[in-house]
């Protein structure tokens, strides 16, 4: 029997359409973007042991220290750079050579916009390992152990994968493998989407310290220093824009159903109550590796080299030993 819907309500249903529609496309224009400080040339907020190099036409933020036969290369993860690596690099450089910098759209490496850059898009995951093989080769560092925490070791395992004859181990730190961005990368030209996407990167400053307690398990130990360190680089030219660029850009994909061709001595450290990549998965990854061994650190978050450096440590030498 077919329902005769009457035409008041089929008016009514247009009218909610239309306006769910409008939402839809006009809502992220309706809201006003935040309002961030003034920002400057990245090279201003450089400290006194920053250098410069310009990689695939970008200009990158590193530090390189130590003069060691093994070569160490730091990827730091999501939202940080490579101060998070402030208190391992220095023990490390006793033994070791060791290069940290600032992956494309974080810390105080240069970040075009969109039309600035040609027919690579250097937040995507593909450039992101081109860009560290290439500064690599620029370092003359023809082999390397790579030390990536939480996405940087999605670049790191790509960059194995790709080219096991320059890495010759990997230490994957609370590593995420997955994908980010979700849903808005599949929408990403959808000119709605990223002014949304802008919005949301924009308000980090009111919510973004939230993320890094979460990521500690003791917060008493988060000082004033460690939240400046981690704000700074909201203070560079286009850190808004990189950033969302970033997260609509296509990442480093395909490599969880290749862990099991990589043959290299694998370490992967996990904090014991990280609240970001469950331990239990971190755990769980060394069965997809040939070659893999963990180790966690008690009474620690996310972020061990931050929070239990020389727990970290400790774990890491006897590996590199």
């Amino acid at each position: 029997m077919k329902l005769d819907i009457p035409r008041r309500l089929r008016k009514r249903r247009y009218v909610a359409l239309a306006v769910i529609l409008l939402v839809i496309l006009l809502g992220p224009y309706l809201v006003p973007l935040p309002r961030i400080g003034e920002t400057f040339d990245p090279r201003e907020l450089a400290h006194e042991e920053s250098e410069f190099t310009e990689v695939l036409g970008l200009d990158v933020h590193y530090v390189r220290t130590g003069e060691g036969k093994t070569n160490l290369v730091l990827l730091h993860g999501f939202g940080a750079s490579l101060f998070s690596w402030r208190e391992v690099m220095d023990p490390l450089s006793k033994d070791f050579s060791v290069l940290a910098y600032d992956r494309p759209a974080f810390g105080l490496t240069e970040r075009p916009t969109r039309g600035e850059w040609g027919n690579r898009n250097p937040y995507s995951g593909e450039s992101q390992v081109e860009l560290l093989l290439n500064l690599m080769d620029g370092m003359a560092i023809d082999q390397a152990v790579l030390v990536g925490h939480s996405a940087g070791a999605a670049v790191a395992v790509s960059a194995a994968l790709d080219h096991p004859e320059k890495v010759i181990g990997l230490i994957l730190v609370d590593p995420a493998l997955g994908s980010h961005g979700g849903m808005l990368r599949y929408l990403r030209w959808i000119p709605q989407v990223r002014r949304l996407t802008l919005l949301l990167v924009r308000s980090i400053p009111s919510w973004g310290m939230d993320i890094l307690y979460d990521s500690w398990y003791n917060t008493s130990r988060i000082t004033d220093e460690i939240v400046e360190g981690y704000e700074r680089p909201l203070k560079a030219d286009n850190w808004d824009r990189a950033l969302a660029e970033f997260t609509l850009a296509e990442p480093v994909s395909g490599i969880k159903g290749r862990l099991e061709e990589i043959e290299i001595p694998v370490l992967l450290v996990t904090g014991d109550s990280d609240e970001i990549v469950p331990t239990e998965d971190t755990v769980a990854l060394a069965d997809e590796f040939k070659n893999a061994e963990v180790a966690v650190i008690p009474r620690c978050g996310h972020l061990p080299h931050e929070e239990r450096p020389s727990l970290f440590l400790k774990e890491v030498m006897d590996f590199l030993r």
